[in-house]
C-alpha cells in the first residue's frame, strides 16, 4: 500500500471555502482509493479538520511515513516556516512519522489552462449579467461590441508579505498572457491584500491603456471569503466607471483538472524527484 497523501490548507474562518476544500479532499481520495493509498487533509491553523487532528487519524490507521501536499500556487516562505514548525511538532508527538513534502502547484501548464477555461467562461456571459449595466437605450438598441483585443484581463493573487510570492503571481500572469490570454490586450497583475496594487489598482490600469472590458481572473484554489472580497473591490470600482464594462471569472475550484496536477505532485514526491 502506497503512503496517504495529506493535502494542507492554510485555514480560514469561512466555512464555504472550508466545504469546498474538503469536497476536494473527497475527490482525491476517490481517486486514489483505486490506487490504494489513503487521503487525508487538514488545516494549519483557523479551521477544522486541524492538520494535527488528521495527522493522528492516519498514524492511529498504521500510517508512520506520509506525502505532505499545501495546496498552494506560489511559495510563501512565512507559509513554509508555518508548516515546518507544525510538522516538527508532529513528530516529536508520533517519533516514528515520516515526511515527504510535495512542490507547490504554482505555474503548472495545466493550472493555467483552468484559469483560461475560468476566463473563457467569464468572457461568455451575456451582457445582462455585466457588473455594470450598460445605459439604458432605446429596446432595439444592440450593446457596444467590444472586440477581445480592447478586453484586459487583471490576474488576482492572495497577496503575501513575501516578495517572492508575489513575483510568482507576476510571473504567472506573463505566462498566461503569452500561452493562453495573447489575443487580449494586456494581463494585468493586482492583489486581494498585503501588498499592492489592489483590485482597483489593477482595472484602473487597464482602464488608463483604453481597455473598454476588464475581465478580473482570481488566482485563487477555492471561493470563500478571499473571493468575496476580490468581487466586492472590482464591484465597488465599477460602480464608480459606468463607461468600463468590468466582469468577474470564478475560481479555479474543485475540478478533476486540478486533481490531475495534485496527484501527479503526489507521484513526484513518492519518486524522490528534486525541484
Amino acid at each position: 500500500m502506497k503512503p496517504p497523501l495529506l493535502l494542507i490548507g492554510q485555514g480560514s474562518h469561512d466555512d464555504a471555502g472550508s466545504a469546498e476544500f474538503g469536497r476536494f479532499v473527497h475527490r482525491l481520495r476517490c481517486r486514489l482509493d483505486q490506487t490504494a493509498a489513503d487521503v487525508s487533509g487538514g488545516y494549519i491553523s483557523r479551521a477544522r479538520p486541524r492538520l494535527s487532528d488528521s495527522i493522528a487519524s492516519l498514524v492511529a490507521r498504521g500510517h508512520h511515513r506520509m506525502v505532505a501536499l499545501p495546496l498552494s500556487l506560489t511559495e510563501d516562505m512565512r507559509a513554509d516556516a508555518d508548516l515546518l514548525a507544525v510538522m516538527a511538532q508532529e513528530q516529536e508527538r508520533h517519533p516514528m512519522l515520516s515526511c515527504d513534502y510535495g512542490r507547490p502547484l504554482g505555474s503548472d501548464p495545466r493550472v493555467l489552462a483552468l484559469l483560461a477555461e475560468r476566463l473563457a467562461d467569464a468572457a461568455a456571459e451575456v451582457a445582462s449579467l455585466r457588473l455594470v449595466p450598460v445605459a439604458a437605450g432605446p429596446l432595439d438598441d444592440e450593446p457596444e461590441r467590444i472586440e477581445i483585443g480592447e478586453t484586459a484581463v487583471v490576474l488576482v493573487g492572495d497577496g503575501s508579505t513575501s516578495p517572492a510570492a508575489n513575483a510568482d503571481v507576476h510571473r504567472v500572469s506573463r505566462l498566461f498572457w503569452e500561452t493562453h490570454a495573447h489575443e487580449y490586450m494586456t494581463v494585468e497583475t493586482a492583489f486581494v491584500s498585503l501588498t499592492p496594487p489592489g483590485v482597483p489598482g489593477g482595472i484602473e490600469r487597464c482602464r488608463r491603456l483604453g481597455a473598454k472590458r476588464v475581465i478580473v481572473v482570481p488566482y485563487l484554489l477555492f471561493g470563500g471569503g478571499v473571493l468575496d472580497r476580490v468581487w466586492a473591490q472590482a464591484m465597488a470600482y465599477a460602480a464608480g466607471h459606468p463607461d468600463l464594462d468590468v466582469r468577474c471569472a470564478d475560481v479555479i475550484g474543485d475540478c478533476e483538472g486540478l486533481a490531475d496536477v495534485v496527484v501527479d505532485r503526489y507521484e513526484e514526491a513518492l519518486g524522490g524527484v528534486i525541484w
